[in-house]
């Protein structure tokens, strides 16, 4: 009778496992649409801002570049504190766009990213 026992809590347990992780994949998978749905477009928009010439179009580049290949293009994270709230917070969830649904890498989720950043990157060696 205690085998029998002990059997009912191991597939008492293993269901209790199984179901945890069927639940951990669901929440992952939730994770990523949310993350892919706020950082497509927060891309976009920062892609934008780093098309024009200002200080904050700079911090953007080196931001993007960094993702792009961070130990080619360092990024010193001091400089998102010169960043107005909306770009910081397009920062934050590309950065979490890169980091939890990303499948490729970040240049290729924008048209011509492939020009786009090889240009930056030898601006930014200049």
């Amino acid at each position: 009778m205690t085998t029998i026992y002990l059997g009912e809590i191991g597939q008492h347990d293993q269901k209790t496992t199984i179901d945890k992780l069927h639940e951990q994949i669901r929440a992952r998978d939730a994770e990523r649409v949310a993350a892919t749905e706020a950082g497509i477009p927060a891309l976009i928009r920062l892609v934008k801002v780093a098309e024009r010439d200002t200080g904050q179009s700079e911090t953007i580049r080196r931001f993007l570049l960094g993702l792009y290949n961070g130990n080619r293009f360092p990024f010193n994270l001091n400089k998102f504190c010169n960043l107005d709230k909306d770009i910081f917070d397009d920062c934050v969830m590309v950065l979490t766009f890169d980091a939890r649904a990303r499948v490729r890498e970040i240049h290729t989720c924008i048209l011509k990213g492939d020009e786009l950043f090889s240009r930056w990157a030898k601006e930014c060696s200049k």
